[in-house]
C-alpha cells in the first residue's frame, strides 16, 4: 500500500462544547495519510492518476471551515467519510489536533483510521 500524506493543514472552525468555544473560530490542525496505488500516476506522470493533495486540502478547508461540530471525534469521522466517498480512497488515517484545548498540554486530539467497507 502506498500512502499520500498531507500533514499540518490548519483550518479555522467552530469546534467545542462550551459556549465560549462556539462564539469564535478556533484552529484545528489536520494530518492525513491516504492510501492509494501510486504506480499508475508514476507511470503516466499525470495528476489525474494521483491523489491530488491540493484538491484534498481545498475541500477540507471549505468543509471543516464551515462546520460547527462539538466534538473532534465527530469532525474526524466526517472528514474520513468525505475523503473515502469524494476522493475514492480505500483507506485513510485522520488526525485532528485541537491545540490549546487542555492547559499544560501542547497537543490534544484524536486519530482514526477508516476504510471502505
Amino acid at each position: 500500500m502506498d500512502i499520500t500524506f498531507l500533514h499540518g493543514l490548519k483550518v479555522e472552525c467552530i469546534i467545542g462544547i462550551w459556549e465560549w468555544e462556539r462564539a469564535a473560530k478556533q484552529s484545528v490542525i489536520i494530518d492525513l495519510d491516504m492510501a492509494s496505488d501510486v504506480a499508475r500516476a508514476a507511470a503516466s506522470d499525470d495528476i489525474k492518476d494521483a491523489v491530488d493533495y491540493k484538491a484534498v486540502a481545498k475541500r477540507l478547508e471549505q468543509f471543516v471551515g464551515e462546520s460547527q461540530y462539538q466534538l473532534v471525534e465527530t469532525m474526524a469521522e466526517n472528514v474520513a467519510r468525505l475523503l473515502l466517498e469524494e476522493f475514492g480512497l480505500p483507506w485513510v488515517r485522520v488526525r485532528i489536533n485541537k491545540k490549546g484545548a487542555v492547559s499544560n498540554a501542547r497537543d490534544v486530539g484524536i486519530v482514526i483510521e477508516r476504510g471502505k467497507k
